[in-house]
């Protein structure tokens, strides 16, 4: 009956994504042991098997990989392994507390541990590590509009694999919902089922720490392939400034420049780096290399990430010369540009917009709909 009713649901909304909103997040991957702790009472379990085990107190549970079984105490299987906590009870994972059940899947001669938790209770560990809890309240709200899309958009991609997003900035940080702060509550309760679409459908709702006075489109960093919609075309920004990211300098050594451009076929040692091309906003698009074997224009989003995110803080350069130890970088914002500016959105809280003001600024076109 329920399998019925699930389908019924999905036959009637416009967008299946909706029913079931469980959201699968890889905690660890190429384990080959995992110690997780509970706080009260769990079950475990094999899939497959039917048989569950109580594990009443407390305590720190191994879960060890070998002989192509998965084994905890005197469970051994070589299927998937279920931890599944109790109302109340939190597991605890590489110091970050959960409150979904935790997944141990067999991949190879290692294995993953996924845990499965609801979309709400997901936010709450997304939005204090992607935007401070201590943000304006409006900032956060629009902060957990955005992430809710994002994640929806991530499972409606990703239906057929093992998991929908990683922990880390490679989908969105998460770490778990055991640790729940006020302000953040207030956010994700507050726009509880709110989404963006345009034209009806789900976008990939981006954001980025500070744009340095505009965002731009969204094939400029993803490429052409990336769906051209006008949410995702770009904006001029008004109110990051107030940021330490808004101006930044970084230093890359000269080997770190070299390995990448060599990498990318340009062979020799770089001599000079100038932009080639850049967008509306001044963000630079391409960067030309010298070397005493020639010259090679690349995309200076894959420069940055080849030579470290954290360290070249974004593409919208101001200034580039030589020094003794590699290539002098000036510029502003912090991040791929794309979407919703962070610190824009904390500056237009204090300024007294509201979260739906926010979303409309940094996503023009957008509408914001429950579910």
């Amino acid at each position: 009956m329920k399998k019925l009713l699930l389908a019924l649901c999905c036959m009637l909304l416009a967008a299946p994504v909706f029913c079931g909103q469980t959201v699968r997040v890889l905690l660890g991957e190429n384990l080959k042991t995992a110690q997780i702790k509970t706080s009260g009472l769990v079950h475990v379990y094999a899939l497959g098997q039917g048989k569950k085990y109580k594990i009443s107190k407390p305590q720190t549970l191994s879960v060890q990989l070998g002989g192509g079984k998965l084994h905890l105490g005197q469970l051994q299987t070589a299927d998937t392994l279920v931890i599944e906590p109790a109302a109340g009870t939190q597991l605890t994972f590489q110091k970050n507390a959960y409150t979904g059940k935790f997944y141990a899947v067999p991949n190879g001669k290692t294995f993953q541990l996924i845990e499965y938790t609801d979309m709400e209770d997901y936010l709450l560990g997304v939005l204090p590590y992607e935007m401070s809890y201590s943000w304006p309240l409006e900032a956060l709200k629009a902060q957990a509009v955005a992430a809710r899309t994002f994640t929806l958009m991530q499972l409606q991609a990703r239906q057929k694999n093992k998991f929908d997003l990683y922990s880390d900035v490679r989908s969105q940080m998460y770490k778990g919902s055991g640790k729940v702060y006020d302000s953040v509550q207030k956010a994700v309760s507050g726009t509880k089922g709110q989404v963006l679409r345009y034209q009806g459908n789900l976008f990939n709702t981006y954001y980025h720490a500070n744009c340095g006075g505009g965002t731009d489109n969204v094939q400029i960093w993803a490429g052409p392939k990336a769906a051209a919609v006008k949410p995702l075309s770009g904006t001029s920004c008004a109110y990051d400034k107030h940021s330490k990211s808004y101006s930044w300098n970084a230093t890359v050594p000269t080997a770190s420049v070299n390995q990448f451009v060599n990498k990318n076929g340009l062979a020799g040692s770089v001599k000079k780096i100038k932009v080639a091309k850049r967008t509306a906003t001044r963000r630079a698009e391409t960067l030309e290399f010298t070397t005493h074997k020639g010259k090679k224009t690349l995309s200076c989003a894959k420069f940055r990430l080849g030579v470290g995110a954290a360290l070249l803080k974004s593409c919208k350069i101001t200034d580039i010369s030589k020094t003794g130890k590699g290539f002098a970088f000036a510029g502003h914002g912090f991040g791929h540009g794309i979407g919703m500016c962070q610190d824009g959105a904390k500056g237009m809280a204090q300024a007294g917009k509201n979260y739906k003001q926010i979303l409309s600024y940094y996503f023009p076109n957008s509408k914001l709909t429950d579910d």
